[in-house]
């Protein structure tokens, strides 16, 4: 353990460094008139930045600016560092080093065509221009199945920009407004005036001579030869690890180049900017590859013909009004996993799946002299009219004139997205960690009207399943948040905020000016310029979170409490009190909150009465939890045997195996919930085992894991049930094995409202409970058993489900979570924006 943490060492002292210094130079002024460039986190001085640096460097009003290029590789880059030599105003930075983090933090304008580090947030006084790069046709961010949370750091960076660009409207409706979820919450402006970098396709003859000729001096043989440029996309699970389908590519273009008059075209590759640095490398490819530097718009212009295959490129291509040809082999694959949004019978070209058929159709197109085919005539002519409206070879200067001008009259701009008709909501989740918090969590999400509200979810970026698993049972309708990267800021002033939480001061936060920016920064950070009618701390357990949220930009700002919270900060754990301290700090914040909400009324009286020194008592209320019932109907007819199914063992564990016998005749009591002190599971084993001894055709299953499982066992086992009770662990489906029980149990010592009651109400299950602060709220009238804390108590409630005396519960989930919604709402302050049904 002492020698990893070693290992780890220079690499943590690096990362201490660079916070260190983005630190400083963020508190130093911006420079006026400055401009920072990154296209592809440094992979060259490429795409529509580069576009936009050339019409500013050559407009005599912008003479004065400055401009500096981000780039992974001085040396790999020499080209271009050379070409601006001699130019003062023109300098470049190494991607990720000292000076990078100094222009990042310091110039007035930034341009970037996919998004700056997670590192990043927009300064008072910087212009942010984020530029994309290009129309998609394969799905993006909330459109992929599980998208979101691959998104976090794209949208981030779209909320803080100030101009979004749009290369055609269907980018702004389609890309912005919908797949990153930009409606609702974006408060700039998407510039619809064309795409830059396809002015650098308007070749003269002169600029026409000089592409061709960096070709040939990167090492192909290009001569008189028309290019065709072979222009596939990156595959693979990862855009930072792509794969190495090289060896492929190559065998395709041999094939393709058995088919055509190689005298008369030369077919050359343009690789992805993923895959580059494979190719780069391999000295077969030099004939043919396109070097990263020049830009792919300079080869498109001097391009006769473009196959392509799920890339963007040939959007762009589209205004020249050459043929193009898209070859899929893994169309089937590829579509069904990444998703499209045209089909193939919609593309502006013939579309292949073999080579040697491609080359034969570039064959015909070289017979009829490069016209286009005639099948996909009108649909490229419709594509065209579509995709590039506004290309004329102009694009740049309009975007100048609007972000470096400041001219918009005449000009297409969207703006006032954030103001679709909806009030937003911010909710913090939470661990997101399997519990009944997050179980609340995403039944509310999906019981909010969505038509009325604009819901955000935030919440830490996490890489352990479990909670991964969750995140991806948000509803779509929500636009996630997840936190990545860290706190900006310098060492010092850390420490001081360490320290204030240490010494149980972080209800200062806002009154001590550095710390006060510490938070503001971390805020603009997550959510750039977004604002938020209602911000919602719906864990309540985290001091951290609680704090920031409290630098929201103004707004009803509420927070929740899911339990007796007085008596849960000084519950002993092993001897210990382990959340007091936290807790304590999370109290201390409540007088900055508009609403502390409770789950139930009787628990909204406990919270009152314990933490009466903390709020005024007006500010104490509650909202029922949700519940979301179909999706735990559906659950529970999920096939038992198929989920517990260990492939390994070929068999089903004992417990499964017991409740899907088909001769089995005993009675089953369900318990659910994590293996902890609080939940008293060893209460329930005591007294099933006293129900057990006289009723032999009994079982108890307990879904869970936790600290106390082995504990739990050896329990289990000491009393001689370990065929009678079982502990199953944590289950993805808990409620497919309530539905093959008689009876849900609950022994805790405390709960808020507890969600697993909830979840058995839905199921039809009769339930018995022990006696708990809230537990008559938990259930309706006429439903259940309420019996002491006691081994006897639960043995007793046991026993009268055995003799009838414990009804099935009757639940009206519809009518319930009406009511429930409306509690969360009226709790929030937003009861006025729902009007009577």
């Amino acid at each position: 353990m002492k020698l990893s943490r070693l290992k780890r060492l220079p690499s943590r002292v690096k990362r201490a460094a660079r916070y260190e210094i983005h630190a400083h130079w963020r508190r130093q002024p911006i420079v006026t008139g400055s401009v920072f460039y990154e296209s592809f986190s440094g992979n060259g001085m490429l795409d529509n930045p580069e576009a936009l640096f050339r019409e500013l460097l050559a407009s005599p009003d912008f003479a004065h600016l400055t401009h500096i290029w981000a780039l992974t590789d001085l040396q790999q880059y020499r080209a271009a560092v050379d070409e601006f030599a001699d130019d003062p105003r023109v300098t470049f930075v190494r991607y990720g080093s000292p000076r990078y983090y100094k222009a990042l933090a310091t110039s007035h304008y930034l341009v970037n065509n996919a998004t700056f580090p997670p590192d990043f947030s927009k300064r008072a006084g910087q212009v942010y221009l984020n530029t994309w790069h290009g129309t998609p046709l394969k799905r993006m961010g909330y459109d992929i199945e599980d998208g979101a949370l691959a998104t976090a750091n794209i949208v981030r960076n779209m909320v803080a920009a100030d101009y979004l660009l749009a290369a055609n409207p269907f980018m702004a409706d389609q890309m912005y407004e919908t797949a990153y979820k930009m409606s609702g919450v974006y408060r700039g402006a998407i510039v619809e005036e064309g795409y830059p970098r396809i002015d650098r396709q308007f070749l003269d003859d002169e600029q026409r001579s000089a592409a061709r000729a960096r070709l040939v001096e990167a090492g192909i043989p290009l001569g008189e030869r028309k290019v065709i440029l072979y222009a596939p996309t990156w595959k693979g699970a990862s855009f930072g690890r792509p794969t190495d389908d090289l060896d492929e590519i190559l065998e395709h273009i041999a094939a393709i180049e058995e088919r055509i008059d190689t005298s008369r075209y030369a077919v050359l590759l343009k690789t992805h900017q993923s895959v580059h640095r494979l190719a780069k490398h391999r000295p077969d490819l030099q004939r043919i590859l396109v070097p990263n530097e020049i830009p792919t718009n300079v080869v498109l212009g001097v391009t006769d013909l473009l196959i392509t295959d799920y890339s963007s490129i040939f959007f762009d291509f589209l205004q020249t009004g050459r043929p193009i040809l898209f070859f899929t082999p893994d169309l089937a694959d590829y579509a069904g996993t990444r998703g499209l949004y045209f089909e193939p019978d919609e593309w502006p070209g013939p579309v292949h799946q073999s080579a040697r058929d491609l080359g034969d159709e570039i064959a015909r197109i070289a017979a009829s002299g490069d016209a286009l085919p005639e099948e996909s005539r009108e649909r490229y002519l419709g594509m065209q009219r579509r995709f590039t409206p506004w290309e004329d070879g102009r694009a740049s200067a309009r975007i100048v004139d609007i972000v470096f001008r400041g001219v918009r009259d005449g000009y297409r701009l969207r703006t006032g997205l954030a103001d679709d008709g909806r009030a937003s909501i911010l909710l913090y989740l939470g661990g997101m960690r399997p519990n009944g918090i997050t179980t609340s969590a995403l039944n509310l999400l999906n019981n909010i009207d969505h038509s009325r509200f604009d819901v955000s979810a935030f919440f830490a970026q996490s890489r352990s399943k479990a909670t991964i698993a969750k995140q991806s049972q948000i509803n779509p309708a929500v636009r996630q948040f997840p936190r990545v990267g860290g706190m900006n800021g310098a060492k010092l002033r850390h420490l001081a905020r360490h320290l204030d939480f240490r010494r149980g001061r972080i209800a200062e936060h806002r009154s001590i000016p550095s710390q006060n920016e510490l938070w503001d920064d971390e805020w603009t950070r997550c959510f750039g310029d977004s604002r938020f009618d209602y911000v919602v701390d719906f864990s309540g357990y985290g001091p951290f979170w609680s704090a920031l949220l409290l630098h929201s930009p103004e707004a009803a700002r509420s927070i929740w409490l899911h339990n007796d919270l007085a008596s849960d900060a000084h519950r002993e754990v092993g001897g210990q009190k382990k959340m007091l301290h936290s807790l304590t700090q999370v109290f201390t914040l409540y007088e900055q909150y508009d609403h502390l909400v409770s789950v139930s009324p009787t628990l909204s009286e406990i919270n009152r009465e314990g933490l009466a020194e903390y709020a005024d008592s007006s500010k104490f209320i509650s909202a029922l939890n949700t519940v979301d019932a179909e999706h735990i109907l559906e659950n529970a007819q999920a096939d038992l045997h198929e989920i517990t199914f260990d492939e390994e063992t070929g068999t089903n564990p004992e417990w499964a195996e017991a409740l899907l016998a088909p001769d089995d005749d005993a009675t089953t009591f369900v318990c659910v919930g994590r293996l902890s002190p609080e939940k008293n599971h060893a209460r329930l084993v005591r007294a099933f085992a006293q129900v057990h001894a006289e009723h032999p055709k009994t079982r108890l299953v307990i879904v869970g894991s936790g600290p106390l499982a082995d504990e739990l066992q050896a329990l289990i086992d000491s009393l001689g049930l370990e065929h009678a009770a079982y502990l199953t662990g944590m289950q993805r489906n808990p409620h497919a094995i309530m539905a093959h029980a008689d009876c849900f149990v609950l022994s805790s010592d405390y709960e808020g409202q507890p969600m697993v009651i909830l979840e058995a109400l839905v199921l039809g299950l009769p339930i018995v409970t022990v006696e708990f602060a809230s537990a008559k709220n938990a259930l309706p009238a006429g439903s259940g058993l309420v019996v002491p804390q006691s081994d006897e108590g639960v043995a007793d409630g046991l026993q009268a489900f055995l003799r009838g005396d414990v009804p099935a519960s009757a639940f009206d989930y519809v009518a319930y979570n009406r009511k429930a919604v409306d509690q969360f709402y009226r709790a929030i302050g937003a009861a006025e924006t729902v009007p009577a049904d």
